[in-house]
């Protein structure tokens, strides 16, 4: 299936949908599943965090949200990426890193909890970071 990528409430032009696309599958297929519909949605701070209180009672700004829908009994990832660009802006800021940088980053954390990983037990946040960095890697060697 495709992965779609659209707006809500912001403005925002993600160039590099093809390559990105072709890596969230190539990542999927590495981790030993099918991409099923994954939407990327672009939005802006406030409306992330109207998702966030919303749908998980959190009152807080957050730079990505993943509603799930994957079926592992098909290996199939499915879901909503939910990016806040004015807080991926701001991380990328923050840590020195060029702002395509930081978004991809985010995008494959999403990608990632679709095919399983946590981050909220001990030793899971850590995991998904070397996971992040062999997947981002990967990203730029194969689109260089």
């Amino acid at each position: 299936m495709s992965v779609n990528y659209c707006n809500q409430s912001c403005e925002f032009a993600f160039r590099g949908k093809r390559k990105t696309s072709a890596w969230i599958r190539r990542t999927a297929a590495a981790e030993g599943w099918e991409t099923g519909a994954v939407s990327v949605v672009f939005c802006s701070d406030e409306a992330l965090l109207e998702i966030n209180r919303r749908y998980l009672k959190h009152d807080y700004y957050t730079d990505i949200i993943t509603f799930d829908y994957s079926d592992p009994d098909k290996r199939t990832i499915a879901g909503d990426l939910m990016i806040s660009v004015d807080t991926v802006r701001d991380n990328a800021r923050e840590l020195g890193v060029p702002f395509e940088n930081e978004l991809q980053r985010v995008i494959i954390h999403g990608i990632l909890h679709l095919c399983g990983y946590g981050d909220k037990q001990p030793g899971e946040q850590q995991r998904m970071r070397k996971l992040e960095d062999r997947y981002l890697k990967l990203f730029y060697e194969q689109t260089n």
